[in-house]
């Protein structure tokens, strides 16, 4: 299968992932970076630059866990 393919077909998976995990902020928010990863890896081709996929996926990683923590607290 066409990479591409792979990639739409993965995003497809995640966005249905998203509706049946509405309910669960946390699993949104697990998904919300599954989804960001994939398009950095798909079409952005990140894992071909050395450190790039690194340095974008560590502080989205970060930010997803603040917005957890202050969700969590409030």
């Amino acid at each position: 299968m066409d990479p591409l393919t792979r990639n739409w077909l993965w995003l497809l998976a995640l966005i249905g992932a998203t509706v049946a995990l509405a309910g669960w902020p946390a699993a949104l928010l697990a998904v919300a970076f599954l989804k960001a990863v994939a398009i950095l890896n798909g079409f952005l081709h990140l894992t071909r630059a050395s450190g790039w996929l690194t340095a974008f996926a560590v502080p989205l990683g970060l930010w997803l866990a603040a917005i957890w923590a202050l969700h969590a607290v409030g």
